[in-house]
C-alpha cells in the first residue's frame, strides 16, 4: 500500500510519455538559459509545448484514462482505454477533439405518472 492509499493514480502511457517529454524540454530550456542560446531555448520550448500535444494525441488514441476511478483490473499503465474512441463524458481533451462522450439525454416528451396505491 502506498502513501496515497489504495487508489488509482492514473499511471498511463499518455501521462508518462508527456511527463518525460516535458521534463526533457525543461532541461533543454535550462541549458539554453545557462548557455544564453536562443536556438536551444526555442528547441526546449517546442519540446515542452509538444509534450502537451503528444499527451493529448495519446489520450485520444486510448493510451490515457477517463476521469474518475477505474476498476482495479485497469490500473496497469499497459491497459488501453477502448472507450476513448467515443469520447469521455466531461473530458476537455475529448471535447476539443469533437468527441462528446455518451451522456444520457432526458426524454423531453414524457409526462410523469403519479402512482396510486389502492387497498
Amino acid at each position: 500500500m502506498s502513501a496515497h492509499g489504495h487508489v488509482d493514480m492514473g499511471h498511463t502511457v499518455a501521462g508518462w510519455t508527456g511527463t518525460v517529454t516535458a521534463v526533457v524540454g525543461c532541461v533543454v530550456l535550462g541549458v539554453a538559459v545557462a548557455a544564453v542560446s536562443l536556438p536551444v531555448a526555442l528547441l526546449g520550448t517546442g519540446l515542452t509545448l509538444g509534450a502537451a500535444l503528444l499527451s493529448w494525441l495519446l489520450h485520444l488514441a486510448g493510451w490515457g484514462k477517463p476521469s474518475g476511478p477505474r476498476p482495479e483490473s485497469e490500473w496497469s499503465w499497459r491497459v488501453r482505454d477502448h472507450s476513448a474512441r467515443r469520447g469521455h463524458p466531461g473530458c476537455l481533451g475529448c471535447r476539443m477533439a469533437g468527441r462528446r462522450g455518451h451522456v444520457p439525454e432526458k426524454a423531453s416528451n414524457t409526462v410523469p405518472v403519479a402512482s396510486t396505491v389502492t387497498g
